[in-house]
């Protein structure tokens, strides 16, 4: 009998706070690929972002509980959390399909953000990340191409055309974290951009500069 491979999403980030443009990648990216679970996995000290103090692991865990609430085929893992220190991409991907009970070889789909492209030649041993993942490269605008091409000296071809394939074009949601959390202490929040559950959780808990 032929085994069905298993696809996951993987969706790493400080989500800080949580909001609907990370449900928005989400939904496109298990339409456009089939996947059958998306797992967002928030960062215990992201090493893209050193220095900049985060809510706590607990908040930013329950926020993202909140916002999922209701999303079929979404949840949340607390693995880098539990891990602690500085989340690596790689360490994570090794350890996910056993902390989710799926075969050893399934197949990871990686979210990304284009402009994370850059940058990605330095993660932690970059070229076994991209060999044992298939990035899902989500482009807001500019032209991935070009991004990609940027790219050609430091990884090899097959890896650059696995960037290709996971190209995800995306019209914009016009929220992004750092706009929120400047935004929480001082204005009113369409809720179309943070779910009122996200909304009533920050408030209740102080988060954000924003009074209980």
């Amino acid at each position: 009998m032929t085994r069905v491979e298993r696809r996951i999403g993987l969706f790493g980030g400080s989500f800080d706070p949580p909001h609907a443009g990370h449900l928005h990648v989400a939904r496109a990216a298990r339409g456009r690929f089939g996947l059958e679970r998306v797992v967002f996995v928030p960062a215990a000290e992201p090493p893209h972002k050193p220095g900049r103090q985060l809510e706590s692991g607990a908040d930013r865990l329950a926020m993202l509980r909140l916002l999922l609430a209701d999303e079929p085929g979404c949840e949340t893992s607390d693995l880098e959390l539990r891990r602690g220190g500085r989340s690596f991409t790689i360490d994570t991907v090794r350890a996910l399909p056993g902390v989710l009970g799926e075969p050893e070889d399934c197949e990871i789909y990686l979210l990304i953000g284009s402009d994370n492209l850059a940058g990605l030649p330095g993660w932690r041993e970059a070229r076994a990340l991209l060999e044992r993942v298939q990035p899902v490269v989500v482009r807001r605008e500019g032209t991935l191409a070009d991004e990609i091409a940027l790219l050609a000296p430091l990884l090899p071809e097959e890896l650059l055309r696995k960037l290709e394939r996971g190209a995800l074009d995306l019209p914009p949601v016009p929220v992004s974290s750092t706009e929120l959390r400047e935004s929480l202490p001082g204005a009113q929040v369409d809720e179309r951009l943070i779910p009122p559950a996200v909304l009533e959780y920050i408030r209740a808990h102080g988060l954000y500069g924003v009074r209980a």
